[in-house]
């Protein structure tokens, strides 16, 4: 009996939208983390993750900064949707190389474990707290609507 692979939606203010399977997130380079967090229901949890970057998989799908504009970037916030009904939301800013470059990934193995038919899991090792850890991603929206409200 085969397994369905679980697809993740990239969408939102994107040039190239795109339904995403973890085979398909093989296709950047893969980074690899040991990461420690908190996690209320169940106490400091300690795995292995490997998996692409988020900034890496979203500068591919042609986020829509304006180029006229020398800080665009800095309004877009990024929002990450589980299978579990989880959310988590970040800015393009923790993200972007030229500011905080967190090494957020999208993780496609958990210690070695893949994660084919669960789906990529979302991965910030620099998060004491588990709670942005999100697991079975069925969604991410970038969205640049937030513009000044002068």
């Amino acid at each position: 009996m085969s397994q369905s692979l679980a697809r993740l939606a990239l969408g939102g203010d994107l040039a190239r939208p795109a339904l995403l399977s973890v085979a398909d997130l093989l296709r950047w380079p893969q980074h690899r983390v040991r990461a420690t967090f908190e996690c209320a229901t169940s106490g400091r949890r300690r795995h292995r993750f490997s998996g692409p970057l988020l900034h890496d998989v979203l500068a591919d799908a042609g986020p829509g900064f304006d180029p006229e504009r020398r800080k665009d970037r800095l309004r877009f916030l990024i929002a990450v949707t589980g299978t579990d009904g989880h959310h988590a939301l970040l800015s393009w800013a923790e993200i972007d190389p030229d500011f905080a470059h967190a090494p957020v990934l999208l993780a496609t193995r958990i210690d070695d474990t893949p994660l084919d038919g669960a789906g990529p899991q979302l991965v910030l090792p620099q998060d004491r707290c588990g709670a942005r850890y999100i697991s079975g991603i069925t969604a991410i929206r970038v969205d640049g609507g937030y513009r000044s409200w002068s």
